[in-house]
C-alpha cells in the first residue's frame, strides 16, 4: 500500500531535503531548489559557460548538492530557483513531450541543515519552489500535491516582495554577516550569487541538468 506521504497520486510533488526526497515515490524528474546559494550559484556558473562537477559542489554546499547526489540515477536532475523558474517549467514540459508520457516531478526544497544535519524551513526555498510550481501550472502541468499548491499560492501572493522577503530571511541575514561557504565557493573558482540576484525572478533562461556527474545546460 502506498504511503500517504509519498504524493504518488500527484504529478507535481514537493518535499524538503534528502529525507523528503526519500519519502516521495520514485519520480521522473527531480528539481533541486536551494536559492541561497547552491541553486543560484550553479545556475549562474552554467550561464557563464562553466560546468559544475557535483562531487566538487558537495564540498561547498551542504544542502542542495546533497539532494542532487541523493536523487535516483534514473531520474533527470534539474537545478531551479527564483532566477530560472519559467525556464525550469519549460524544460519539464520538453522532457514530458520527449517521453510521450505523463512525467512526474519532485521539487525538493533543500532547506538549511546545520552541522548536525538538522533541517530547518527556509523562506527562500519555499518561494523558489513555489515559483516553479506556478510556472508549471501556467504550462498546464497542474496536477499538484497540496504541499506544492500551497507553495505556489504563497509565491503568487508574495512575488511582489521577493527581494525583501529573501533578503530579510534568516538565510539572507546570515549571508549578509558573512559565512564560510562563501570562501569555499570562491576557492572552487565560482562567483557566489548575491542575495539580491537570487531574488530576481526569471533573470536567466538556462536550466542546469546533471549529466555524467556535472551540471551543464539543459538542451
Amino acid at each position: 500500500m502506498p504511503s500517504p506521504f509519498d504524493q504518488s497520486t500527484y504529478q507535481v510533488r514537493l518535499e524538503w531535503g534528502t529525507a523528503g526526497l526519500a519519502r516521495l515515490a520514485p519520480t521522473d524528474i527531480v528539481v533541486v531548489v536551494d536559492v541561497l546559494r547552491f541553486s543560484s550559484t550553479v545556475i549562474d556558473a552554467v550561464v557563464s559557460g562553466t560546468e559544475v562537477v557535483l562531487a566538487e559542489a558537495e564540498r561547498w554546499s551542504r544542502n542542495g548538492a546533497a539532494v542532487a547526489a541523493a536523487a535516483a540515477p534514473d531520474a533527470t536532475v534539474l537545478i531551479g530557483g527564483v532566477r530560472n523558474a519559467s525556464a525550469v517549467a519549460r524544460a519539464v514540459q520538453t522532457l514530458q513531450e520527449r517521453r510521450q508520457a505523463r512525467t512526474s516531478v519532485a521539487i525538493i526544497a533543500a532547506g538549511e541543515a546545520d552541522a548536525q544535519g538538522t533541517l530547518r524551513f527556509a523562506v527562500e526555498d519555499q518561494l523558489g519552489a513555489g515559483a516553479i510550481v506556478l510556472a508549471l501550472s501556467d504550462r498546464g502541468i497542474d496536477h499538484t500535491a497540496p504541499d506544492a499548491a500551497v507553495a505556489a499560492e504563497g509565491f503568487r501572493a508574495l512575488q511582489g516582495a521577493l527581494r525583501h522577503m529573501i533578503g530579510a530571511s534568516g538565510s539572507g541575514r546570515e549571508l549578509a554577516g558573512g559565512v564560510e561557504a562563501t570562501t569555499r565557493i570562491e576557492a572552487a573558482g565560482l562567483v557566489p550569487t548575491s542575495t539580491t540576484d537570487a531574488a530576481a525572478l526569471d533573470a536567466v533562461d538556462v536550466v542546469p541538468v546533471l549529466r555524467a556527474g556535472a551540471f551543464v545546460p539543459f538542451a
